[in-house]
């Protein structure tokens, strides 16, 4: 298998690095809206032990035999000389506890620390209770859409909802789930270190309650997997009750009659979802010029007639929240939108609430990154293509990694786990590096929303650049047998690629289970696969999976010179 190295559709800084004088690209993708789960069967690691427990314990015995200290010695103390574990991995989310996992199944001596909850953002304030929202949110528009219904033979009335009982399946799958997750992480030996991690030096890591003395461990190898925080610009006051982020929104304390999003990304748009299926009116600002703008211009483009156009939805665009005053006293909250361009105020607005979807920030606080003279860059550690964490210098720090939306690169839970699978290939010997352009993402509106690779836009610059053409290729869920069965026509394929060689470059989906029809486009990406080749695979039919079999059918490639005869 061929893994190439990352590229990132906006590279934010460039690094330089001080060895043999050679320059190495560090690029940050801050995809901040991007937050959906790739969570891994707690139990595959597991079987893998119990089926293989003295083979994994003849490894664990000779990786500890073999830890030799390679950290070089810093001005704040040297490298220890014996470790406590082969890894420490600081942050329980979706990118520790996949790093934690692949490095049980490796043989390594492995901790995870963590100050809060197994499961991080992902598990408790972000991928999965929102799906349990849209859950709901997606039989609300069935019950509702009497049009729908009746195509089909269906007749339903007073479809309703009990929104406590709504918000409790959200908190109770989020609880199954980190609970699943730990017990996963204590079946595999994996030691849980409870506190805040702060690096103390090389290889050296301080757990424990803050403003206490803690107690420290060493490890040959320390993986940083903190996660990030919902991110609130200045001027907004965030209440928890009327003016709310994604954590407070998940919790479904009241179904507002009209809120205003702030942003309209990932977040906002599954909120939008979930709220205008439950009855509110939805008010979106966002201070680009167009909605949906991190999607491919034709998908947003699609998606807003779909998922906007017919809903109780409004919007400004072009516009900056400056200024969010809580709802108090019976006055509602109060909105100030500025010109993104005059930076003149240019409207005030008067809701019931709001919720603050602008991305999300690396959470990279008190790790201790001074005692390893590393500065962050808005926040994110600096890191190489291999996750290595890079110091202010430029210089790589020995034994030191971060992965997932603390590093920037990609910010998807997914993308995190993958990162950490990656480092535990490299420290065990076996070089890694990750293709993030492989990486997909989703939407779980309704329909679904997801995506693979490059955008049109980046795509047609990428080709200038390097000289090549690229061509376009698109079927409709319309021809589709199973769409059409169930009343789902709506949606569109698109296929990015070069008709010289083959190469996929992007796939963009909208309709019916797009999240699931999105990852034989990604596997083809990861393993390099041409549309020449991907075309014969075979589908079962009728399938939603035969739009991507018609879309990879439709490519148009140039012509091979024919070989004549004795040539």
């Amino acid at each position: 298998m061929h893994f190439s190295s990352v590229l990132s559709p906006s590279n934010c800084s460039l690094v330089k690095r001080s060895h043999q004088n050679q320059l190495e690209k560090l690029s940050f993708t801050p995809l901040k809206n991007l937050r959906f789960c790739g969570l891994r069967n707690e139990i595959l690691a597991f079987e893998f032990l119990k089926l293989n427990r003295c083979e994994t314990q003849r490894v664990r015995n000779f990786r500890r035999s073999k830890i030799v200290v390679s950290a070089s010695v810093a001005e704040n103390g040297s490298a220890p000389t014996s470790f406590d574990y082969d890894l420490v991995i600081i942050g329980a989310g979706v990118g520790g506890h996949g790093a934690a996992l692949h490095a049980v199944e490796t043989g390594l001596k492995t901790a995870i620390i963590e100050g809060d909850v197994i499961g991080g953002t992902c598990v408790n304030r972000g991928c999965v209770p929102s799906k349990a929202l849209l859950a709901v949110s997606g039989r609300m528009r069935e019950l509702k859409n009497e049009h729908h219904l009746k195509a089909l033979g269906i007749q339903v009335s007073g479809a309703g909802y009990d929104r406590q009982a709504v918000a409790d399946h959200a908190n109770n799958l989020a609880s199954k789930i980190r609970n699943n997750l730990t017990n996963s992480l204590k079946a595999l030996g994996v030691d849980i270190l409870t506190g805040v991690g702060t690096i103390t030096g090389p290889q050296r890591v301080k757990y424990g309650k803050v403003g206490f003395s803690g107690s420290e461990v060493t490890a040959r190898d320390i993986i940083i997997a903190t996660g990030s925080v919902p991110f609130v610009p200045r001027g907004i006051e965030v209440d928890g009750k009327t003016v709310i982020t994604s954590d407070h929104a998940l919790k479904l304390e009241f179904v507002p009659e009209w809120i205003a999003i702030v942003g309209s990304g990932y977040i906002g748009l599954e909120f939008s979802d979930v709220y205008t299926a439950l009855g509110s009116e939805v008010t979106f600002i966002e201070a680009l010029d167009q909605l949906m703008p991190g999607f491919d211009p034709e998908i947003s483009k699609l998606a807003q007639r779909i998922l906007v156009n017919p809903r109780k939805i409004d919007y400004h665009t072009g516009v900056f929240a400056t200024k969010i005053t809580p709802a108090k006293d019976g006055r509602p909250v109060v909105i100030e939108l500025t010109d993104a361009k005059t930076k003149e105020v240019k409207d005030t607005l008067e809701v019931d609430a709001a919720l603050i979807a602008t991305g999300r920030a690396p959470f990279t606080n008190g790790l201790g990154l001074e005692n390893i003279n590393v500065l962050t860059q808005r926040g994110f550690i600096p890191v190489d293509e291999r996750m290595r964490v890079v110091d202010a210098d430029g210089n790589l720090v020995p034994h030191l990694y971060c992965i997932g939306d603390a590093n920037g690169k990609m910010m998807l839970a997914h993308a995190a786990s993958a990162q950490g699978i990656s480092v535990v290939e490299q420290i065990s010997g076996r070089d890694h590096v990750l293709n993030h352009l492989s990486i997909p993402a989703a939407c779980f509106t309704h329909p679904e929303i997801s995506m693979v690779g490059l955008t049109e836009p980046q795509a047609r610059e990428k080709a200038e650049k390097e000289g090549f053409e690229i061509s376009i290729a698109k079927t409709s869920f319309k021809a589709n047998t199973k769409a059409l069965a169930e009343n789902e026509g709506e949606g569109l394929a698109k296929l990015i690629y070069r008709p010289d060689n083959g190469e996929i470059l992007g796939v963009h989906i909208f309709g019916m289970h797009a999240a699931d029809l999105i990852h034989e486009a990604s596997n083809a990406i990861a393993l390099r696969t041409s549309v020449q080749d991907i075309k014969f695979a075979v589908h079962a039919h009728p399938t939603l999976s035969e739009v991507l079999d018609e879309l990879f059918k439709s490519a148009k490639l140039k012509e091979l010179e024919k070989i004549q005869p004795g040539n």
